[in-house]
């Protein structure tokens, strides 16, 4: 039996599988455990039972914390920027910092220095994340790792009773997804996707936009990630002198697919209530050839590269229960500006993020949403004017960039996004909420890769989505984010600070101490 990696490699090496078969009810594998079979044109992959004694974690909560005790696992690239912003955030403990090469893990000491927080234990290794996940004074294990690297730690940790915060993309494959979710409803621990596009300004106010009704009904959204790597391709860590090429190139090269969808299918996905109300039925896939991503491999390994499986461009088409239309595109090798579209199209109205923010309302509809025009025969055949469209989102503020966006602004992390995510996190954590995205958006917004190949190894072929959620998609109504009461807050962050403040107390003794033995020596 084939595994999805031993197929995919196949695939790169010319050979051909899967490749206009017939339609019979035949199963085919396609990654370890999942089978799927023709049904009338379209391929159907097979959804595992829930096992025995298992039930979704749907709206999941777990007992307040009034400290968040957090490991991180990853100080690459993303993970140091992570570290830096806990430092900001009141009520958390960084107790742990793990990567694969000790000096990493070791330079990030210098935040906790910085932010006169106490030492963290120091993991390194193949195998040090086991170690950090075996530790009882940790809750949140914080993991950006590579993408290989993403699901064993996620799994580790969960199986020794922690709750993860993974980077994206989060899964690589429908088996991991799978193995997530079961994870996380067996240990009723939280499993959250680490998406900050979720977070960006435009992207909030749009969705409390939508959700007040400013736009009617949503019937078709478009999301992208489409970013050219080109300065970056030599920045991705590589696994010794052998490796020309870095993990992420890479991985581009023996996969097919949109292996980076979530910045683009996050944010649509919550103005679509997917797993509230709707869900993704059916994905259509098709790429271009590859031709910056076979140059790429060549130049690096003066080989000629005769297969590179990911094309450099990507689009998927997805359709919901509901009847609504989303497309995903993916592209990280040609030149062009960067953008992830975020674009809704409504029964009454239109927004845009890429390239040019706006949004299309007329007189009649931006009247109905509050805000009067100031200019005669307003209509939607273009963007609002610009004092127009301030209005808007002065109207429209989402209550969580009231809270966070100004701090998020002088923390940074990609804007402040990342600041109001993690915030955001340790906020549901320390008041006993939900968390805003947990492990079935995980797995709906990662699995794109996979089922993306199998459409496109099957000549672009409809592919039937799978059901994360084993039916329960429609029994909350509408994506909703969870708020504590204004005394439960107040009351919860009072707390925070002062356990803040004690800790940089111990810390600033800690680290004048250290000082004091380093001048004696």
């Amino acid at each position: 039996m084939r595994t999805f990696k031993s197929l995919m490699i196949s695939l790169c090496m010319g050979t051909t599988l899967c490749m206009c078969l017939p339609q019979t009810t035949t199963a085919q594998t396609v990654s370890s455990g999942d089978s799927w079979k023709w049904d009338k044109g379209t391929i159907v992959i097979d959804t595992p039972e829930r096992p025995s004694g298992q039930k979704s974690v749907l709206g999941l909560t777990i007992p307040k914390m009034e400290v968040v005790r957090v490991g991180f696992v990853g100080l690459g690239m993303r993970g140091p920027g992570a570290v830096e912003r806990f430092t900001y955030i009141p009520g958390t403990q960084i107790v742990a910092l793990c990567d694969y090469e000790a000096s990493r893990a070791e330079k990030c000491q210098d935040i906790l220095k910085k932010a006169s927080m106490p030492k963290a234990a120091i993991y390194s290794g193949e195998k040090g994340y086991e170690e950090l996940c075996k530790r009882t004074d940790i809750d949140l294990v914080y993991i950006a790792a590579d993408w290989l690297h993403h699901f064993p730690v996620a799994k580790c940790a969960l199986e020794n009773g922690k709750n993860v915060a993974i980077e994206v993309p989060s899964a690589m494959n429908l088996q991991e997804c799978w193995d997530l979710i079961n994870l996380s409803e067996k240990t009723r621990k939280h499993c959250m996707i680490l998406e900050n596009c979720c977070y960006d300004w435009f992207e909030m106010n749009t969705l409390n936009m939508a959700q007040q009704g400013v736009f009617g009904e949503i019937i078709r959204a478009q999301g992208a990630y489409i970013h050219n790597l080109s300065p970056f391709w030599d920045h991705y860590w590589k696994n010794g002198k052998e490796d020309k090429l870095g993990w992420r190139l890479d991985y581009n090269m023996k996969h097919r697919g949109d292996v980076y969808a979530t910045h683009g299918l996050g944010p649509v996905a919550q103005a679509l209530d997917i797993h509230r109300g709707d869900r993704i039925t059916t994905l259509v896939a098709m790429d271009t050839k590859s031709v910056v991503g076979k140059d790429l491999v060549e130049k690096r390994t003066g080989e000629e590269c005769k297969e590179f499986c990911n094309g450099d461009h990507t689009t998927t088409l997805l359709r919901t229960a509901n009847g609504k239309v989303i497309e995903i595109q993916h592209n990280v090798m040609t030149p062009q500006p960067y953008n992830r579209l975020y674009q809704l199209t409504g029964s009454k109205g239109f927004a845009n993020k890429y390239p040019v923010e706006g949004y299309a309302l007329d007189a009649a509809q931006l009247t109905a949403s509050g805000v009067q025009p100031k200019v005669d025969d307003l209509n939607s055949h273009g963007f609002l004017p610009q004092a127009e469209m301030e209005a808007l989102i002065e109207k429209y503020q989402h209550p969580i960039l009231k809270k966070y966006g100004e701090m998020a602004k002088e923390v940074g992390g990609h804007g402040g996004m990342d600041f109001i995510m993690d915030s955001r996190l340790v906020y549901c954590l320390q008041n006993g909420l939900p968390l805003d995205m947990d492990v079935y958006d995980l797995a709906e917004w990662c699995c794109l890769a996979e089922l993306g190949a199998i459409s496109m190894d099957n000549g672009c072929a409809a592919v039937a989505f799978p059901d994360f959620t084993r039916g329960e998609w429609n029994v909350t109504k509408g994506y909703k984010h969870a708020y504590a009461s204004p005394e439960d807050e107040n009351a919860s962050m009072e707390k925070a600070k002062a356990f803040t403040a004690k800790l940089k107390e111990q810390g600033a003794k800690e680290w004048a101490k250290e000082a004091k033995k380093k001048r004696n020596k």
